[in-house]
This record gives structure tokens, sequence and C-alpha cells, in this order.
């Protein structure tokens, strides 16, 4: 599992394990699977899809950025 947490200025909109996550990014969509490489990438106007025991759950954001360390997403972004 991975453990994700979406900040915007507003609030924390997420902060959960969850089985993947999609994101806009700024050079095109890519998905965050466990043991997934480190990486900081910016992202774009788009969609952030995030897979929990629960089902599929989406997230309309403006722009942000998203790092992927050690099984930790953390994902800022405007909505």
């Amino acid at each position: 599992m991975l453990k994700l947490k979406i900040v915007s200025p507003e609030r924390v909109e997420f902060d959960g394990e969850v089985e993947s996550v999609k994101v806009p990014g700024t050079v095109g969509e890519f998905e965050v699977l466990v043991h997934h490489a480190p990486i900081i990438s910016s992202l774009e106007r788009g969609t952030v899809t995030y897979r929990t025991s629960e089902g599929s759950k989406t997230l309309e954001v403006k722009d942000g950025f998203v790092s992927v360390k050690k099984n930790v997403v953390n994902i800022c972004v405007e909505i």
C-alpha cells in the first residue's frame, strides 16, 4: 500500500492508504504504484485519481506538484 496525502491551501483533501495514484504531470499523466522510483513532478490542470480499498476517487486540480519516496506520496494542489 501507498501512504497518500493530498493538501490544498484550504485543507487536507485526503490522508490515508491507497493502492495507486494517477496524476496529471506536465509532460503527461502517470501512475504511481507500490515501490515506485523516487520522483518530484509538477502537475497541470486535470484529474488526480486514487484507488482505495473502497474504490476509486477523483479530485479535479488546477496545478500543483507531487513527490514520491519510499511508498509515501505527497501531493500539494490548487483546487
